[in-house]
Formats: C-alpha cells, structure tokens, sequence
C-alpha cells in the first residue's frame, strides 16, 4: 500500500473529503458547524500536502477556514442585514497548533461544542510518511507543495 493509498484510507475513516490539483492534495473535513436564526457559520480543518517520490519527502500544511452566510446579528463587525464573510487562519511562525478546537476557536471569537485534535491528526500523517520511508516536512504556508 502506497502513501495515496494510506491518507486516502485516513480520509474515508475520517469522514473527510480528499482531493487533488496539480499534484497538491487536499484533506477537507468539517470540524463544526453553527446555526442561528437564518444563518449558519462553518470551522473547516484543510491539510494540504504533496508526495515527492522522486526525494522520498512529504510536504504538509494546515489550516482552519470559518466561513458562513444569512442575516447577522451586528456582531464580529458586520454591521446588521444580510452579509457573507469568509475567515481563515494558517498555522503560523513554523509552530505546528496543538490542542482542541475549543481553544483555536477562541481565535474566531466563537463557541463550538466539538473537540477535533489537530497534534493527533499531523502525527498520522508523519507516521504515514515515517512508516514508508519517506521525511516528514512541516510548512507554514502552502506556497512550494
């Protein structure tokens, strides 16, 4: 069994939504949802990454995207009325997040009740790589997958 083989495993186990482009492939799992009156805001966990048989290496990022749409209710500085704002936060400063969902929530100033371990997550991947004798590399952005 390859390294595809085994993250697209890990996707289905996961409930998460795997897909590729130019060699970059994208895990896409939804982490938690909010619904409020004609509204509903999405926390959406991304790890993007690349297999380079050629260097034997596996490139890896992460990041978590809120997005939502509907009617607001003046606050996180959308003024009243109908509105759409699309929010995203890359890991930063070459420091891999850690911990639950609660605490990176705080990030975007909302409350969600589901716990998704992003350490857990990562280290799959890193022992998915390890396991075929490929390295394991973090990056910060996406930019050279």
């Amino acid at each position: 069994m390859s390294v595809i083989d085994e993250i697209i495993k890990l996707a289905q186990g996961t409930g998460g939504t795997l897909s590729e482009k130019k060699g970059v492939h994208t895990l896409e799992m939804l982490v938690a949802e909010r619904k409020a009156f004609l509204s509903r805001k999405k926390l959406t966990y991304l790890a993007k990454f690349r297999v380079d048989d050629a260097s034997k290496e596996l490139r890896f990022t992460e990041m978590l995207k809120e997005s939502g749409f509907g009617l607001s209710s003046g606050d996180s500085g959308i003024s009243p009325g109908f509105g759409f704002k699309t929010e995203s936060y890359s890991t930063g400063f070459g420091k891999p997040r850690e911990g639950t969902i609660e605490e990176q929530s705080n990030l975007f100033g909302k409350q969600y009740s589901f716990t998704f371990d992003f350490g857990r997550m990562r280290s799959t991947f890193e022992t998915i790589a390890q396991t075929h004798g490929y390295a394991f590399k973090y990056q910060v952005t996406p930019i050279g997958l």
